[in-house]
């Protein structure tokens, strides 16, 4: 391996590098959402899709988990993913190598600055301009392939930024109007995009976007799941079993949830269940396949009660089953990271204050989130109570916390989830409480309760925090909170 080269500040000058460094095209520049509470998850989903994609995308995985990595403080393993990503573009593609790895030089550029190396980041910067130097702009070019990688980064930041990738694969598609790993995304983002059932343009998009690449597994499930909503679920469900059994192509996770998605809306759980847990085995630390796992259960409760048959001796067994199984998903979902008044939306009813502290600007915004549909009923069937509390039961968690012969099941951690939430955990005060509510210790829940709205409001310029925490706890609880600070950024 080449050896770094040590930086001498000396020899740079740090005003004419950082102007040139805000014009260089790469994660730096894109301003990528930087939400330090979602990064861990972001990049186990990225190391997850590394192996699965073909060789020609691995870069922009490797790109991506670069800056993740950088963002996170992990600096030399950043390195050693641009490292990885400079090594497949010059094998995969030698003739492009160069135009191809404008953004890794980028990358490294952005990244050896930030770590004080002036000497390094100029010699990449050198290298980007060498290859622009033909353009009206020395460190930038138009290229239909660092488009794609645009697009493909700000797919992977979530759903929410779908209009920028689908912009990037439409300005890409301008060049190279057939290429399949453009169509794709393309028919990826307009999918996002698209939520009517009535909408016929994500539909062309992923017909397209299969005609050029017919294999595409993920492609297949999104057609599937758009013609589910537009009432042609048998056509769907075929592309589902096409994508879930195509030779020599295992299922990534992507494809097995969505397929799962599929089947759950179908109303066929079992087959749900289990392609969310195998989802789930490919991405252990993912809170959302576990709360969709709970829901299933929930469902399949539902199921069974409304065939009239619940208080039959067998089905009620089974009903207890089935809520203690959807339980445990909720608990593993909210120690996995997701927001209890997410996890919880089908569990309970909480007061309207509580809902909108939870949705209030003053949060971190990995604590915020727009209200369940299940508050907005709650606030329409409730407006002329102000004064009543809304007890906040879970409905099957109290039943299934008594046993079918004594009545006097104590619930613990340890059997809810198999391990003690950590005080550290997000949300670990609110889960304690829910476990000493279930327990019949409403003090102590009420105790937890209170903790866990200090946290919420512990950023509040109103101090109102200190009615619930005592004076030290709210800084003893940042650390749980994951807002460390971010570098400083020369702006464009």
């Amino acid at each position: 391996m080449e050896q770094e080269p040590v930086a001498d500040k000396s020899e740079v000058n740090k005003d004419s590098l950082e102007k040139n460094l805000a014009q260089l095209k790469c994660h730096f520049t894109w301003n990528l959402p930087k939400e330090d509470g979602v990064l861990g998850e972001l990049e186990d989903r990225v190391c997850h899709q590394i192996e699965w994609v073909n060789a020609e995308r691995k870069a922009t995985m490797y790109n991506f988990l670069a800056y993740i990595k950088h963002l996170r403080g992990h600096h030399e393993a950043a390195l050693e993913s641009l490292r990885r990503a400079e090594e497949l573009i010059q094998r995969e593609h030698p003739e492009q190598a160069d135009t191809r790895s404008l953004v890794t030089w980028g990358n490294f550029a952005w990244v050896s600055y930030l770590l004080g190396r002036h000497v390094d980041a100029q010699m990449y910067v050198d290298k980007v301009r060498r290859v622009c130097e033909k353009f009206s702009n020395p460190y930038s070019v138009e290229c239909p392939e660092l488009d794609c990688e645009e697009g493909w980064t700000w797919l992977k930041c979530g759903a929410q930024h779908s209009q920028r990738a689908k912009v990037c694969f439409e300005k890409a598609l301008e060049e190279q109007p057939n290429n399949p790993e453009f169509s794709s995304g393309l028919a990826i983002a307009t999918y996002c995009l698209d939520n009517k059932p009535q909408k016929p343009c994500s539909v062309d998009a992923l017909k397209q976007a299969l005609e050029l690449n017919p294999d595409n597994q993920y492609v297949k499930v999104l057609l599937a799941l758009k013609l589910q909503k537009m009432n042609e679920e048998a056509d769907g469900e075929r592309l589902v079993l096409e994508a879930l059994t195509l030779e020599d192509t295992p299922c990534q996770a992507d494809v097995l949830r969505s397929a799962a998605t599929f089947y759950q809306k179908k109303g066929d759980l079992d087959k749900a269940i289990e392609l969310f847990l195998k989802a789930a085995k490919s991405i252990p630390n993912d809170g959302y396949l576990c709360h969709q796992i709970a829901c299933c259960y929930r469902a399949k409760v539902k199921q069974i009660q409304n065939t009239g048959e619940s208080k039959a001796s067998r089905n009620g067994e089974k009903i207890g089953e089935l809520k203690k199984c959807a339980i445990d998903y909720v608990i593993k979902a909210v120690e996995k990271g997701v927001d209890p008044l997410y996890a919880y939306s089908d569990e309970l009813l909480e007061t309207e204050d509580y809902h909108q502290l939870a949705c209030s600007k003053e949060l971190p915004s990995t604590r915020r989130q727009q209200p369940p549909q299940h508050y907005h009923n709650f606030q329409g069937n409730h407006a002329k109570s102000e004064d009543t509390a809304t007890q906040c039961d879970f409905e099957g968690l109290l039943t299934s916390a008594k046993s079918s012969e004594e009545g006097k099941t104590k619930y613990s951690p340890q059997n809810l989830a198999g391990n003690p939430p950590p005080q550290n955990a997000p949300n670990s005060w609110y889960l304690q409480g829910l476990i000493h509510k279930l327990n019949g210790e409403l003090l102590q829940a009420a105790e937890c309760y209170e903790k866990e709205l200090g946290y919420l409001l512990r950023s509040s310029p109103t101090g109102i925090s200190s009615f619930f925490l005592p004076l030290a706890e709210p800084e003893e609880g940042c650390e749980a909170t994951g807002t460390t600070p971010l570098p400083e950024l020369p702006k464009a």
